[in-house]
């Protein structure tokens, strides 16, 4: 089997977040008077470090994109976190590839303590062997940092036994940066232009699809 060391993405790959993290977004943005009724529209805060997105979507300054993440994780620690669902058959993939004995990771830029909280709430903590995030202080808040830190905590010394699995463009260049094949997940919240752009190696539109990558089933 070419993969031994799994890598998934948390929002838009393991579960469909928007509903939490676009009415948070919404939350921080009022608290600087601006307001969006179209959670659409905040799509793109989806995925990438929430400093990074303030500053390139509403041209907030460093300080006033840190204010905001304070803002948002007001609202989302208490509300937005579970205003989430587990992607279908995403359980039944995880399951499946345990059974083949393959080391299950989770590779967010979500904050560590709220990924964990996530996992735990939908009984999916059990099948991963590390799940590591962002620190709330700003610490690994780039997915090539997040990567890196697992690969340096688990020894992975051959990088082509790995693979990180997500939806935008941040999964496939933080894989990259670090020697990491990245399987590409449609079904989230980048396009397959944007993966594939970003140098995916792959791009999957199902996780019936997405279970045959990580195999290396034809």
């Amino acid at each position: 089997m070419k993969y031994k060391y799994i890598l998934f993405d948390l929002d838009g790959t393991l579960t469909d977040s928007k509903e939490g993290i676009t009415k948070s977004v919404q939350y921080a943005l009022r608290k600087y008077h601006i307001s969006v009724k179209n959670l659409n529209s905040l799509e793109n805060f989806i995925g990438p470090p929430l400093k990074d997105s303030f500053m390139q979507y509403y041209n907030f300054n460093e300080g006033q994109a840190i204010k905001a993440v304070e803002y948002y994780r007001e609202n989302f620690k208490t509300k937005g976190i579970f205003q989430n669902r587990v992607y279908e058959n995403i359980e039944n993939l995880l399951k499946k590839l345990k059974n083949l004995n393959l080391s299950l990771m989770v590779a967010t830029s979500k904050p560590t303590v709220f990924a964990k909280k996530i996992l735990n709430h939908f009984n999916l903590s059990e099948y991963f062997d590390d799940i590591v995030g962002s620190g709330l202080d700003g610490t690994r808040g780039k997915k090539g940092e997040v990567i890196k830190y697992i690969i340096d905590k688990h020894d992975i010394e051959d990088t082509d036994k790995a693979v990180m699995i997500g939806d935008r463009r941040y999964d496939a260049l933080g894989a990259a940066q670090n020697g990491v094949d990245c399987i590409g997940v449609a079904y989230g919240y980048g396009s397959v232009e944007e993966l594939k752009n970003a140098g995916a190696a792959y791009i999957v539109h199902n996780v019936e699809e997405l279970f045959k990558q990580i195999v290396s089933i034809n």
